[in-house]
């Protein structure tokens, strides 16, 4: 079964996006900030990632560039879900290599579309 890290400090959020994947048939692992995030690769290595922006102390920018320096990580699709819709944050998103960027609240569909273009299902 292919499985999904969700790295997000709103706990509702990461909790719901959960929701969506395992209703999509994949298993989802989720931790409730950058740190932890990390830390959740020990677990093993994830088919893609939906990483939030904003959180505190270490960002979801900061996480991206640590996870592309990880060799295991650098191919991993990554799918930036953030409340931040400025051009800037797409502009930087699409410039480190982000798959995809969802605007919050995130619907069923775009995380279903989202993890199409990123391979994980049909």
């Amino acid at each position: 079964m292919s499985s999904v890290l969700i790295i997000d400090d709103n706990r509702e959020m990461a909790d719901s996006l959960a929701q969506i994947v395992n209703l999509l048939g994949l298993e989802a692992r989720v931790a409730y900030g950058a740190r932890s995030g990390i830390l959740a690769l020990q677990q093993g290595i994830p088919d893609a990632v939906f990483l939030d922006v904003n959180m505190p102390g270490v960002d979801g920018f900061e996480v991206l560039a640590y996870l592309r320096r990880l060799p295991k990580m650098a191919e991993v699709p990554v799918i930036i879900v953030t409340s931040d819709d400025q051009p800037e944050t797409a502009r930087k998103a699409r410039d480190m290599g982000v798959l995809s960027l969802i605007v919050k609240p995130a619907s069923v569909e775009r995380i279903e579309a989202a993890l199409q273009i990123a391979g994980v299902i049909e």
